[in-house]
């Protein structure tokens, strides 16, 4: 019965602690790319090779972040590229290392949570950050997975960005903005609102921003502040959860804590009983208006000193 409690406890404590890890967000860009790999995959249900699958489920706290994966052969991506993955154009001559037989491209769009993984400081985003990670396909319940690094050796991968949010006025010019697996940011130049890159990582585009724009384009103010007001409810959703959920799990340890003593408890009393029943049965005497057991004489008789001597 102890051992059937410990085993309770322990059960409670590993479901608290995965309680904690799933409502936390994760705290930067590293493990948040781990764990949208893991979700990214779950999309494979039975996977053909060259086709988009868009991920049904995203952790609950980042909801509004989409994914979707594609499995390639390494041999058909340098031979013919991948005309459209989303807002990414692959070209021919792209090379893998460490080469594996078959990859995944992972592509991430981080919405209202592309500030917080990726702050700039200056600058304004006009466009979500999106990223294109590739991993190796021969495991696809695998998790934690390393990064494969992807090399445009003839044209760049080109990455679309025409639905643009809008620009402040004042003369602020369109900057293509990359952050490899660091998170150190590089910017080059926008051409006709396309940017271009040689390897992956995650890419958006950027306006520096204007501390007192003098006629802010109709809604962009509005818009903004949507976007705060999102993020804030968003963030207080996910506190709301974590502690409510923190206390149920509170109540099911005080539970299994009280029904632990309760089983030790009786555990105790039934010891008792089965000493009781193996022991010698006493025969009960009634001592005034109360029943209470007495054992049998068992003091030696006397005899008198005469009986030895005869």
């Amino acid at each position: 019965m102890r051992i059937l409690c410990c085993l309770q406890v322990l059960l409670f404590l590993y479901l608290f602690s995965y309680h904690l890890s799933a409502q936390s967000p994760p705290t930067n860009a590293s493990s948040l790319d781990s764990l949208l790999q893991d979700y990214s995959f779950r999309a494979f249900v039975r996977p053909r090779t060259g086709i988009l699958y868009d991920a049904v489920t995203v952790p609950p706290n980042l909801t509004g972040i989409k994914l979707s994966a594609m499995r390639l052969r390494s041999g058909s991506l340098r031979r013919r590229g991948v005309l459209s993955l989303k807002q990414f154009s692959i070209p021919k001559g792209v090379i893998v290392k460490p080469y594996v037989t078959r990859l995944v491209f992972v592509y991430q769009n981080l919405a209202n949570f592309s500030q917080l993984y990726y702050p700039l400081s200056g600058y304004d985003y006009v466009a979500p950050v999106v990223g294109l990670l590739a991993y190796d396909a021969k495991n696809l319940s695998a998790v934690n997975l390393r990064e494969l690094e992807i090399t445009a050796s003839k044209d760049p991968i080109r990455i679309d960005f025409s639905d643009l949010e809008p620009i402040p006025q004042g003369g602020s010019v369109v900057e293509c903005v990359s952050f490899d697996s660091s998170g150190k940011a590089s910017f080059s130049d926008s051409i006709k609102n396309t940017c271009e890159t040689e390897r992956q990582g995650h890419f958006s585009v950027v306006v520096k921003s204007v501390p007192s724009a003098p006629s802010p384009a109709p809604g962009g103010e509005e818009r903004k502040e949507k976007k705060k007001s999102s993020e804030s409810n968003s963030r207080t959703w996910i506190t709301v959860g974590s502690v409510l959920g923190g206390l149920v799990l509170l109540g099911l340890l005080m539970f299994l804590v009280l029904r632990c003593r309760k089983y030790k408890k009786q555990e105790r009393m039934r010891e008792m009983e089965r000493a009781g029943e193996t022991g010698e049965a006493l025969r009960m005497t009634q001592v005034g208006e109360t029943r209470a057991p007495t054992a049998a004489t068992t003091r030696t008789q006397p005899v008198l000193e005469t009986e030895y001597a005869a």
